[in-house]
């Protein structure tokens, strides 16, 4: 087995470098890391922290990789519901499970964290909430170090499995249902995220129904914010029949402007969310069970540490409307 001087010796530096390149040190030219890394990649290297995490049987651990946005409001529902449902089921399959959160990587490159990761034994990720901003992220899927869950991402190579529901259908099925039953033509379509990828498969949803029923759609991007999606229907609502939005959040912060402007537009949502049934007024919404997502993530996450191959998998939603004995205990 390589050691970190046999590293160094290849690499042509000092130990003391070797390991500041492992540790993420700011003060290390590009040009040193490269070398490091290049001699890392070909002896194999595995530091002493992975040795002796793997010698007292820590090995086979699953990082929860998240992505908490403290700019949107109510996250916590979401994400504890996949925290909760990943757990569950890592315990009842006897997996050890960490959470990671964005924040803790967004400042290292690949193999910065290939050895964070692996340093604390690690052999497979579930990602949740990642966009197309995220290249690094993108670029470790890309080269298989890990076996990899994505969470609404559209990503499956030999080593990545994706899981989630058909976006672009289940929009253009609560979006449908809505304006069928109000024979509105002119949409307002409250979008989330830019760069998201659901947000584009939602997006395609709507188009492809606005295209099919000829109708007049405006999309105004509301980056799963309540707030900002309140400030979009007072700037554009009035002059529309239907307010659609990509999240049940901001469906809400839509429905409060409406209000306020003492006008009637129906409005749905999209995610199924406890808050969505305190708003006053009933609305449509597409339910994903995110404790379940999750569970199948994590399902899908052993098959794959067992060797299994990467896969789509396509799970199922239900179109409800959302009122106050739903959610109530």
């Amino acid at each position: 087995m390589a050691s970190i001087r046999d590293v160094a010796q290849k690499a042509g530096v000092a130990i003391s470098t070797v390991s500041k390149v492992l540790n993420q040190y700011p003060n290390v030219s590009e040009e040193t890391k490269a070398k490091v890394n290049e001699a890392i990649r070909e002896l194999n290297f595995t530091p002493n922290t992975i040795a002796s995490a793997l010698s007292s049987k820590q090995a086979g651990r699953v990082a929860l990789l998240l992505n908490l946005n403290t700019q949107t409001q109510a996250i916590d529902e979401i994400d504890m519901q996949y925290i909760s449902g990943a757990i569950n089921k890592a315990q009842e399959m006897k997996l050890d499970v960490i959470t990671v959160f964005f924040s803790m990587i967004k400042d290292r490159d690949v193999y910065g964290i290939v050895n964070y990761l692996k340093a604390q034994s690690i052999e497979g990720i579930i990602i949740y909430g990642m966009s197309r901003e995220d290249k690094i992220l993108h670029k470790l899927i890309e080269e298989q170090h890990f076996r990899i869950v994505v969470v609404d991402a559209p990503f499956v190579n030999p080593n990545t499995s994706s899981v989630q529901i058909d976006h672009e259908k289940a929009q253009y099925d609560v979006a449908k249902k809505t304006i069928l039953e109000n024979k509105g033509n002119k949409i307002l379509y409250i979008a989330g995220k830019k760069n998201g990828f659901v947000t584009k498969d939602r997006l395609d949803g709507m188009k492809r129904l606005a295209e099919e029923e000829k109708l007049s759609l405006l999309v105004r991007q509301g980056d799963f914010s309540e707030k900002k999606a309140r400030q979009l229907a007072f700037q554009y609502a009035r002059n529309r029949d239907i307010v659609v939005c990509a999240s049940d959040l901001m469906a809400i912060g839509a429905m409060r402007a409406l209000q306020e402007m003492d006008i009637f537009r129906p409005v749905c949502g999209f995610d199924g969310i406890t808050l969505m049934g305190y708003a006053g007024k009933q609305m449509n919404t597409v339910r994903q069970d995110f404790y379940r997502i999750s569970a199948e993530a994590m399902e899908e996450m052993a098959r794959l540490l067992e060797g299994g191959e990467g896969r789509e998998i396509l799970l199922d939603y239900s179109i409800i409307r959302m009122q106050y004995l739903d959610i109530i205990c």
